[in-house]
């Protein structure tokens, strides 16, 4: 047996298949696999199918194509090169393996279900043809399976009970270092003098995409970008220090240098990273162990992907058993007000139109947009809103996209439906001069801040004034805010309520998920949605925030 033991490994071919983890820093599976390789090709692998499909925008491919030149650009510096591959996986990657002699495959692991059934398949490819398949967790914090295990077999479906779990578990594993040349020693990648013809990083002109209008933006894909970014986001050391929120203002709207959510949704920065980095400075400014609560943002994300991990049809209301049966209204022409920002509210269009041109937008913005859309005011579906999203939000991916969508519209996680964004009242807290809304709607430029948030109650006098009549250059409001949020908080009560009676009625031993999660709402609800606080709409919200960008 020790004889074995000792046996050095044979030297093998590897193959690195790149989807999510698009970075040298912290890439476990690479560097496993490199151990021992004599040769490595970096592949990633594009659909060019999909890639002319309407589900994902312009500015993500942007994105992901910069990411890709980005890394390209990296292992140039190791004497390697990306290997750009149209196809799909099943379909290629066998023909790869032969003409290359794959002996090891690596890649790290994906925690989604579509991710883990089109990985199954690949993995019995390559046993079947006798090559070695390393996979790695390196995506997320932790391993969601782990969490589940300590649940008891069970996603926690609470954010408290999920925080109350990882304070029983080892934190999470350090992130590994760069790879660099002193790791590739013996090892090289076979190049050949056609690379960029046959496994370049295409352009968008060469996916089918038009260009000409394409705005510039303030979100640069790629590895390098985003370490600068995570450096430039320790740099609040007086955030750090104080270990609070950074303050809401109305420049926070604007995308700041240093956000850092479309990075980690691509993996261009290692979410290992971010939480050492981040507990480190902390330790030293504070000289004590961090707080479970630092870490919000990257959590929550955690949160959405151990509760999806198992369940296939968490994007779907139906045949999902932790989400709540709503009755939406399906209103094709009311979701297109709503996704092309012609709702008539400057607020709500405003974002919409700042989400369509540079694929991002603030967190307190996706709470207003979403609330309007489904239970606020359109009573449209929370899965209608979700693809939006996922076609035209950089940080949108499956998980944290369909749980926040479920959050948003009181489906699952939150049942809090009573509070209400007012798109007027909420707007004016987060953007009181308007800027905001000139910026991103220049037709409505020239109103006074007094009439910008509800122009339609400009005199005429002052709509002309301001080259913009109401429903002539801007349009009228597509709904009666006021009138349209009390009834839908009458139907959500008495979807919560039907709820309730069932649960009374069931048998205890073949419950539902649903019927557990979700009870009727508290005694005192009338009295709760009546109570005048006093406080902002932001400010009562605070303790319901959803934090998944930074």
């Amino acid at each position: 047996m020790t004889g074995e033991a000792n046996k050095p490994k044979p030297k093998h071919h590897l193959v690195h298949w790149f989807r999510k983890g698009l970075r040298l820093h912290d890439n476990p599976a690479l560097r496993a696999g490199l151990k021992n390789a004599v040769t490595f090709r970096c592949i990633f692998i594009l659909d060019p199918w999909f890639a002319g499909s309407s589900n994902v925008g312009i500015n993500k491919w942007r994105f992901l194509l910069q990411s890709l030149e980005d890394l390209d650009t990296s292992l140039r510096k190791l004497n390697s090169r990306l290997f750009v591959i149209r196809g799909q996986p099943a379909h290629v990657l066998p023909e790869l393996f032969r003409e290359w002699g794959t002996t090891c495959l690596t890649f790290e692991k994906d925690p989604e279900p579509f991710g883990k059934v089109r990985d199954a398949n690949i993995v019995a490819i390559a046993r079947e043809m006798g090559i070695n398949v390393i996979v790695k967790t390196s995506h997320t914090l932790y391993k969601p399976e782990k969490i589940i295990d300590k649940n008891g077999g069970k996603p926690p479906l609470t954010y408290k009970s999920f925080q109350n779990i990882l304070m029983s578990m080892d934190l999470p594993p350090l992130p590994l270092s760069t790879i660099t040349l002193d790791d590739l020693e013996n090892k090289y990648t076979p190049l050949n003098d056609d690379h960029d013809e046959k496994y370049g990083v295409p352009s968008l002109e060469e996916l089918g995409f038009d260009t000409e209008s394409l705005q510039q933006t303030g979100w640069k894909g790629g590895e390098n970008e985003a370490l600068t970014r995570l450096e430039h986001h320790l740099e609040r050391k007086a955030w750090v220090a104080s270990f609070g929120r950074p303050k809401m203002t109305p420049q926070s709207l604007y995308p700041s240098r240093t956000g850092l959510s479309p990075y980690l949704r691509f993996g261009c920065l290692s979410c290992r990273r971010f939480f050492k980095e981040l507990n480190d400075l902390y330790k030293k400014i504070r000289k004590s162990p961090p707080p479970l609560s630092l870490h919000g943002q990257l959590l929550w994300r955690e949160f959405y992907y151990t509760a999806a991990t198992n369940n296939p049809k968490f994007d779907h209301m139906e045949g999902n058993p932790i989400c709540v049966q709503i009755p939406w209204d399906k209103n094709p022409e009311a979701l297109a007000k709503w996704a092309n920002g012609q709702t008539g509210y400057p607020w709500v269009d405003a974002i919409m139109t700042q989400l369509r041109n540079e694929g991002w937008i603030h967190n307190v913005a996706r709470h207003a947009v979403a609330c309007f859309l489904t239970r606020g005011d359109l009573w449209v579906s929370w899965e209608e809103g979700m693809k939006v999203f996922d076609e035209l939000l950089l940080d949108a991916d499956w998980s944290v996209n369909a749980g926040s969508w479920m959050w948003l519209s009181c489906s699952s996680f939150f049942q809090q439906f009573f509070h209400c964004y007012c798109p007027v009242r909420y707007g004016r807290k987060a953007d009181p001069n308007g800027d905001y809304i000139r910026t991103y709607l220049p037709v409505l430029k020239n109103f006074p801040t007094k009439y910008i948030h509800e122009p339609w109650t400009a005199p005429e006098s002052v709509q002309r004034a301001s080259k913009c009549v109401i429903g002539r250059d801007y349009p009228m409001p597509m709904v009666d805010h006021i009138k349209q949020s009390q009834n839908n908080i009458e139907r959500m009560k008495q979807v919560y309520q039907q709820l309730a009676h069932y649960r009374g009625k069931i048998n205890p031993a073949i419950k539902s998920p649903t019927m557990d999660h979700y009870p009727s709402p508290p005694p005192d609800f009338e009295k709760k949605r009546n109570n005048k606080t006093g406080k902002s709409d932001i400010q009562r919200d605070s303790n319901y925030r959803v934090q998944v960008q930074a």
